[in-house]
C-alpha cells in the first residue's frame, strides 16, 4: 500500500507555519479548514495555484469520508467514516437542547449539540458490555483523524464554525490509550483561528487508566474528565472491564482526586446500569461511600441491548430508586435517557452492522 499522506488537520497552526511560507497563508488555510470546512485544495479560492499544487504533493485535506449515516427520531445522527486505509470508525451528532423562540418567533437560544468522537479503530480494553470490543484493536487514530470527525459533522449539519459545540471523547477506543494524539487534537480544537473550542467544552471519557489520568492532568489542557465506573466492587468491575485488574477502583479514585478541575465543575462518573448486576440499593450505598470527598456527578445510563448480549436493560423503577438513593445522600445524579435508541447508536453498532452486510 502506498504511504498515506498526513492531513492538514494533523497540525497546529504553529507547526504549519514551520512548513508553509509565507506564514499569513497558514491563517488563510486555517480559515478554509475550520471556518469554511474545505474538503480539498480546489475549494481554497485565495490560495495561489502553485502553493496549492505544492501542498497537494505533501498533504491531503480531509482524511476520511462519510460512508453511512442513520438519523434517529430524537435528532441523533450516527456516522460511519472510512479512513484512508479502508478502516472504519464512528462518530455521533447529539442534540442536547432544542432551540427556543419567543411568541414573535425570535430566537432566544440556539439548539445545543454535542459530538461524540472516536479515538481508535477498535479498542484494547475489552469491556464485556461493549460491541466495539468484539472487533479487537486495530490502530490509534491520528490527531487529524480525531479533528476531522468534528469538522465533517459540523459541515454535514451546516453548523457554523463560531457556534458553540461540546466534544466528548467517548466513541470507539480508549482515549487515554492514545494520549499523545488525543492531547494534540484537544490543542488543535482550542486554536483561536480554528474552531476555538475551549477545554471547558471538551470531556475525556476513560474506562480508568489511572496512570494516564495523572499524565492528562499534568498536561493541564483544561478539559473535563468522565470516568466509566459501572461497578462499585472490583469483582464485578473486572467482569465488565477486564483492565480493572491493572487499574482497580481504588487507583482510579485516587487519580481522580489528584486531577486538576475547574472549582466550579464536577467530575462525571458514568454508571452503566445493568439489570440484576449493579442496579440494587446495596450498590447505590457503596457508590455513595466510594465517591465521598469528591465533587462528583453521577450519570446513570440504561444498558442499551444489542444482538447477542446476555445483559439486560434495567427497569425504569429501579433506575429511579437508585437515583433517589444517591440524591438523598448528597450526590448529584441524573438519569441519561438513551439517545438514538431506534438507530445503531451504541458504540460499534453501526460498524458491526455495516460489516455484517458486506
Amino acid at each position: 500500500m502506498s504511504i498515506l499522506k498526513p492531513s492538514l488537520l494533523d497540525f497546529t497552526q504553529k507547526e504549519l507555519m514551520e512548513q508553509i511560507k509565507p506564514s499569513f497563508r497558514v491563517k488563510q488555510i486555517f480559515g478554509w479548514l475550520y471556518h469554511q470546512y474545505a474538503q480539498d485544495f480546489d475549494e481554497m479560492k485565495n490560495i495561489p495555484k502553485a502553493l496549492k499544487e505544492e501542498l497537494a504533493q505533501k498533504f491531503i485535506v480531509n482524511p476520511m469520508k462519510i460512508i453511512r449515516k442513520e438519523i434517529s427520531s430524537d435528532g441523533t445522527i450516527k456516522y460511519l467514516f472510512e479512513l484512508q486505509d479502508g478502516k472504519t470508525v464512528e462518530a455521533v451528532w447529539l442534540k442536547m437542547k432544542d432551540e427556543q423562540r419567543d411568541e414573535n418567533d425570535e430566537l432566544i437560544q440556539e439548539a445545543k449539540y454535542t459530538i461524540c468522537v472516536s479515538t481508535q479503530v477498535g479498542c484494547k480494553v475489552g469491556c464485556s458490555f461493549c460491541l466495539t470490543a468484539k472487533g479487537g484493536f486495530t490502530r490509534d487514530l491520528t490527531a487529524g483523524e480525531i479533528v476531522a470527525q468534528v469538522v465533517n459533522l459540523k459541515r454535514d449539519n451546516d453548523h457554523k464554525h463560531n457556534r458553540k459545540i461540546n466534544i466528548v471523547y467517548m466513541g470507539m477506543g480508549e482515549p487515554l490509550d492514545n494520549l499523545t494524539n488525543l492531547a494534540k487534537a484537544i490543542e488543535i480544537f482550542q486554536e483561536e483561528d480554528g474552531l476555538a473550542i475551549s477545554g471547558k467544552r471538551q470531556t475525556v471519557s476513560t474506562s480508568g487508566l489511572s496512570s494516564k489520568i495523572d499524565k492528562l492532568g499534568e498536561m493541564d489542557l483544561g478539559v473535563h474528565i468522565a470516568i466509566s465506573l459501572h461497578a462499585v466492587d472490583d469483582e464485578l468491575r473486572t467482569e465488565l472491564i477486564p483492565m480493572n485488574k491493572a487499574h482497580n477502583i481504588n487507583s482510579i479514585i485516587e487519580a481522580v482526586k489528584r486531577f486538576p478541575i475547574d472549582t466550579r465543575k464536577r467530575v462525571m462518573f458514568e454508571y452503566l446500569v445493568i439489570k440484576n448486576k449493579n442496579d440494587d440499593l446495596a450498590s447505590a450505598k457503596k457508590l455513595v461511600k466510594l465517591l465521598s470527598g469528591i465533587k462528583a456527578k453521577v450519570n446513570l445510563i440504561f444498558f442499551n441491548p444489542y444482538p447477542g448480549t446476555t445483559y439486560e436493560r434495567p427497569s425504569r423503577a429501579d433506575m429511579i430508586a437508585f437515583q433517589e438513593y444517591l440524591t438523598n445522600h448528597g450526590l448529584l445524579c441524573t438519569i441519561r435517557d438513551s439517545k438514538g435508541i431506534d438507530i445503531s447508536a451504541a458504540c460499534g453498532q453501526l460498524k458491526e452492522k455495516t460489516e455484517g452486510e458486506l
